[in-house]
């Protein structure tokens, strides 16, 4: 799974995020990849449900998830994989520009941030064994 900030929303975008995670994690050409997308609607509305819904945008299959913050929301999607179909999910993310503090304070904020790692200590802390905790992959 490829996690994605939607932009455009249109096929051109998933071409170029899926060619960029490729290059820089080494993910294998032919491995089939799916989307995950987050869509924070109100941040300081705590929920424990997350709204999943499937699209096809240009023969590309995404997930998009709706919650009160992204990493916890993608953490809660892996474990349910993991635990629905006897599989360790992988997903791969880009790492973003943006300074530790920025980040930790537009998390706070708005319920975004640096995405990765607060999405691996989700799990670590979810999940204490490393054999079926979700694989967390970044690059860039």
């Amino acid at each position: 799974m490829i996690a994605n900030e939607r932009n455009a929303g249109d096929a051109a975008e998933y071409i170029e995020k899926e060619r960029e995670v490729r290059t820089e994690t080494h993910l294998a050409q032919g491995h089939p990849v799916l989307f995950l997308e987050v869509t924070v609607a109100d941040p300081s509305e705590f929920s424990d449900v997350v709204e999943v819904r499937g699209v096809e945008i240009g023969g590309h299959q995404v997930l998009r998830l709706a919650s009160s913050a992204v990493p916890n929301a993608i953490a809660a999607f892996l474990l349910y994989v993991r635990d629905t179909y006897g599989q360790r999910p992988h997903v791969y993310f880009e790492w973003i520009e943006d300074s530790p503090v920025e980040a930790a304070g537009r998390f706070l904020l708005f319920g975004e941030g640096d995405v990765p790692p607060l999405t691996r200590e989700i799990l670590r802390r979810a999940e204490p064994n490393r054999e079926r905790r979700p694989v967390v992959h970044v690059g860039g």
